[in-house]
């Protein structure tokens, strides 16, 4: 897992905010793209529309998709999404945390409670 600065369990949240968290905890390897991370298009120094909306949007009313979102880097990020699911989905082995991540624990107790799948 990726930790930005080094700091576990950031005030923003993190993965731990994110709709997957429930998976991590109980040890399922989840995809988590955060915000911000590979933007291509925008200046080191320029300003983050997300954080704008961050300040004033999210979780309010106003909460919503504006008419001048260019959601093409979303695009990318689901077909990135995909590509990974679909070639674990069909690989020969199970994802795995790195050695430890505070959720690897859990997840090598559930792929020891289940001895039938034969990709271990």
């Amino acid at each position: 897992m990726h930790w930005q600065n080094g700091h576990k369990r950031r005030a923003a949240g993190s993965i731990y905010r994110a709709d997957n968290f429930e998976f991590a905890k109980v040890g399922v390897p989840v995809l988590y793209i955060g915000k911000n991370e590979h933007l291509l298009s925008r200046a080191a120094d320029a300003p983050l529309r997300a954080d704008e909306f961050d300040l004033h949007d999210y979780h309010q009313v106003s909460d919503e998709v504006k008419p001048d979102w260019d959601l093409s880097g979303a695009v990318q990020d689901v077909q990135l999404l995909f590509q990974v699911g679909y070639e674990v989905s069909n690989g020969d082995k199970y994802p795995e945390w790195k050695p430890g991540n505070e959720f690897k624990p859990q997840r090598d107790a559930m792929m020891k409670a289940d001895p039938i799948d034969p990709r271990r």
